[in-house]
């Protein structure tokens, strides 16, 4: 094998069709751009951006859509060797309304099933999977089979050996019965040992909302760091150590805020990876999130490395 990835994400992916008009409603939206999406292969897109070595995990319909995922990984510099096709589903797409500053309603077309939720545990490259500085899965993940027996077996394979993020990403949606998320996120996260999630998502994963109580949560499941983002009031990084951070969020004028969780998890993995210090990991995080929130697309809106500093800096 090459050198270990820097990060490899396991999840979602697709095709955001997102309206070139803000504050029109659907209907009435004239002209769309087309981008790639997913949250897993955002977030591995967003540490690409910032020079890290990066791949995705998942699967396409064998279609055009699927054709344009694999150039646009490769123009973002990810690799694509485990995204592979599905002849019987095609690849999905999302459609989204832009209401800034904080109304971004999502239109998830994933029917009758995502390619994505048909990874099979055969199909894993799991030395590659142990290998990796980062490994990413998500909540997504865990919400149908095979892909939820293929997410926890990459999660067994890499049994801890670096940091292995769990993107609590809730979508009920997807889920044939959520009453049952809670019990594989439990699962999820015995093996995980950073896990990442709005107030919202931690409250699925450990039937507590406050922030500090969400954290303590978090860390009793099993993680080393939890990460509780919450909106308008910032993040709050809880480690086992006792070390916490909580910082504010970066002030921007907001676009479309749809990506901003994404770049948030790709500039985490980037701090980890170059050793900082907590706070300075949530700040950067926050701010390339700001930037994101500040575009209209996600994917192609991840901020380079001089993009982030030149925020932090106030330039």
């Amino acid at each position: 094998m090459s050198e270990p990835y820097d990060l490899i994400t396991m999840g979602r992916i697709g095709v955001d069709i997102y309206p070139l008009q803000t504050g029109v409603p659907l209907p009435q939206v004239e002209t769309f751009g087309k981008f790639l999406g997913g949250s897993a292969t955002n977030v591995a897109v967003a540490a690409a951006r910032l020079g890290r070595r990066t791949a995705v995990i998942s699967r396409t319909g064998a279609d055009p859509f699927g054709e344009y995922i694999h150039q646009a990984l490769r123009e973002f510099g990810v690799d694509d060797r485990w995204v592979t096709p599905v002849d019987a589903y095609p690849t999905p797409v999302t459609f989204c309304e832009i209401f800034p500053p904080d109304d971004f309603p999502l239109y998830f077309y994933r029917r009758p099933k995502a390619p994505d939720l048909e990874i099979h545990p055969g199909e894993l490259d799991l030395d590659a999977v142990r290998a990796a500085r980062i490994f990413w899965m998500t909540g997504t993940g865990l919400s149908e089979e095979p892909s939820r027996a293929a997410t926890l077996a990459a999660l067994e394979a890499r049994a801890k050996a670096g940091p292995t993020v769990f993107d609590l990403d809730w979508r009920p949606m997807f889920w044939p019965d959520p009453a049952e998320a809670r019990a594989y996120y439990k699962q999820a996260l015995s093996h995980a040992t950073v896990a990442v999630g709005n107030l919202d998502e931690c409250e699925v994963a450990t039937g507590v909302r406050v922030p500090a109580a969400c954290a303590e949560s978090l860390l009793e499941a099993g993680v080393e760091l939890a990460v509780v983002k919450q909106g308008p009031k910032g993040v709050l990084a809880v480690h086992r150590d006792g070390t916490t951070a909580e910082v504010p969020p970066v002030p921007v004028e907001v676009v479309n805020g749809l990506g901003a969780g994404d770049s948030f998890g790709g500039s985490l993995c980037h701090g980890l990876l170059s050793g900082w210090d907590l706070e300075r990991i949530m700040r950067y995080a926050n701010a390339a999130g700001a930037i994101v929130a500040s575009r209209l697309a996600c994917s192609s809106a991840m901020p380079t490395e001089a993009e982030v500093e030149a925020l932090l800096a106030g330039d």
